[in-house]
């Protein structure tokens, strides 16, 4: 029994983030913030989460019911006591296209997959590998998202309705150009004064959240405008539901129920067949949300460390998010991530647990039971209002400007390239082609820094070295892009030479490369019999070296801790010859 304990001890469990609000002194005071923290939290996330699930594809009440039943799972199995998770806009870019091409049923599916994967990575503890993508990577295709989020909500804000867009967006951005001509002043008029409620209302320091304000303000235009005979396109008018034998306009006022994610239609409302075949052609958009939540989770837990002065468990936030994404789609909810401004306010607002997120779920599955009529009223001009006001602080245009400017070519290469990616082709490509970039250039910048260089024979501080003795010295890691570069140095000595000493006291690791490359120089050097000392391997080194039978051998090889007990060997080997 003890062996399994701690066989399952080694996985991170879920409801770490509980855990360390327990651990850290739980109190009805601190539950008191955390019911005012969620309230706050419901009230931004209604209008958030209906204009990200339109912005996706697919009607709002998928994803108001990500908000519910995602933002509590996950909040309550995870490993940030204050990530505060539903839909986001970093996944438009990712998800419109499978909506297109699959239908609800199909990302749902994607959804579903995705979560196997983020649990995979909570399990197998790869939560710190995250750490390793690199900013500008990750600048260009946030950036790139925000530009095609940008984009793809200008046919709502002009009012031009009747546009079918498509997931290439270069042929999209040409499609709106031409189709300017027929916009609807009382759309964009719409869309303008909601935005600029949005710009302006976060001035006025007011408690009410700017998106429901903004969408309050461009509700009550749209109104007036009915009422003088001018009808605007809403949430009503756009979308209908059919459920149990129920239908209606707008948002079913209805809890989120139970169903199979294969039972949802495809593209075209078409019906689904679940085979392998439609696995196999969503596994690559399913690798992305993955690596794409994991990402964004992870970066938003790490804000949120700073800001309170905690640490969460990336692991477990892992497990939490691949559960979340696991379970929600049964219930018609969407791809959902931690989300970055509705985490901050929830901080701001005063949180201390994750009881704070389970609140704002409620909070939102009450607007769906008893407001679906008032928010079916919201015109689609005022939802892409606030969308491009996410869209701009998604792209970080201050950021990014900066990182052209100051940052080296190479990184400034990257970030452009992952941008024009995003933008031009897809963020699955973008994502691979940045981190392949900055693998490579990362690789070229450790080469460089591993050289070999001759040392003089009486080198400072060292005893003089014996009539024939060859010091060399190898400086950084001894890696598959540099190892040869390195030992191409020592393969040209002089003919008078009989030993050579190499010093690799500055060489933190070996690989298999190197050790090939060691072995090769070693086999050269002996066949002109020349003998071949390593200085100050480490043991870990020296057993690496010997388990690839590279191990010490009279006259040929041999291993010292310092250049005096290589010179002592060298005398002998020549004594000996």
């Amino acid at each position: 029994m003890s062996r399994l304990w701690s066989a399952l001890s080694r996985f991170p469990l879920p409801g770490q983030a509980l855990a360390h609000a327990w651990q850290a002194g739980f109190s009805p005071g601190r539950l008191k913030n955390d019911v005012l923290a969620g309230l706050t939290i419901g009230v931004v996330a209604v209008p958030l989460s209906m204009a990200l699930a339109i912005a996706t594809g697919v009607a709002p009440q998928h994803g108001l019911y990500t908000a519910i039943v995602a933002g509590a799972l996950i909040a309550l199995t995870g490993g940030s006591r204050f990530n505060i998770s539903g839909p986001t806009a970093a996944f438009v870019v990712i998800l419109f296209p499978i909506v297109s091409s699959y239908g609800l049923g199909g990302l749902l599916i994607a959804t579903l997959m995705a979560g196997i994967i983020l649990l995979t990575l909570g399990l197998a503890r790869l939560g710190s590998l995250i750490q390793y993508v690199p900013y500008p990577v990750i600048l260009g295709f946030t950036a790139g998202i925000g530009t095609v989020i940008a984009l793809l909500q200008l046919p709502d804000f002009f009012g031009l309705s009747d546009l079918e867009l498509g997931d290439n967006t270069l042929a999209n951005a040409w499609l709106i150009a031409r189709s300017l001509p027929g916009l609807v002043p009382a759309e964009l008029g719409v869309g303008v004064i909601t935005l600029a409620t949005l710009l302006v209302w976060p001035r006025l320091k007011t408690p009410v959240p700017a998106p429901l304000a903004g969408l309050a303000v461009g509700t009550l235009v749209a109104l007036l405008l009915a009422a003088l005979g001018v009808e605007v396109d809403t949430i009503a008018s756009r979308f209908d539901w059919t459920i149990d034998g129920q239908s209606g306009s707008g948002i079913p006022p209805l809890a989120p129920s139970f169903d199979l994610p294969w039972h949802f239609p495809g593209a075209n409302s078409e019906p689904l067949t679940l085979d392998f075949a439609l696995i196999q052609a969503l596994l690559g958009p399913a690798l992305a949300i993955a690596l794409l939540a994991a990402i964004e989770s992870l970066l938003c837990a790490v804000v949120a460390d700073g800001l309170t002065r905690t640490r969460h468990d990336p692991n477990a936030e892992l497990v939490g998010q691949g559960i979340g994404n696991i379970v929600v789609p049964f219930f018609g909810g969407i791809t959902a991530t931690a989300a970055l401004a509705r985490t901050a306010t929830n901080i701001k607002s005063g949180a201390f647990s994750p009881l704070s997120a389970v609140v704002h779920s409620l909070v939102v599955l009450l607007a769906v039971v008893v407001l679906a009529g008032v928010l079916g009223r919201v015109p689609m001009s005022a939802l892409a209002a606030l969308l491009l006001i996410i869209a701009w602080n998604m792209s970080e245009a201050k950021n990014f400007v900066h990182t052209l400017r100051t940052a080296p070519a190479s990184d400034v290469g990257v970030l452009v390239i992952c941008f024009v990616l995003t933008v031009a082709f897809d963020m699955v490509v973008a994502v691979a082609v940045g981190i392949s970039l900055a693998a490579a250039l990362f690789i070229r910048r450790m080469a460089q820094l591993t050289g070999a260089e001759r040392l003089p024979e009486r080198p400072a501080g060292s005893p003089e070295l014996p009539a024939g003795t060859a010091l060399y010295r190898i400086s950084g890691p001894m890696f598959f892009g540099a190892a040869e570069k390195a030992i191409a140095t020592l393969r040209t000595v002089d003919q008078d030479v009989h030993t050579v000493l190499l010093d690799m006291r500055t060489v933190p690791s070996i690989d298999a490369t190197a050790m090939v490359a060691l072995d090769g120089l070693r086999r050269e050097l002996a066949e002109q019999h020349i003998g071949l000392v390593f200085i100050g391997l480490p043991a870990r080194m020296q057993l690496k070296l010997k388990r690839a039978g590279i191990g010490r051998r009279a006259g040929q090889l041999a291993m010292a801790e310092s250049v005096e007990r290589a010179a002592q060997l060298a005398r002998r080997w020549q004594a000996a010859g």
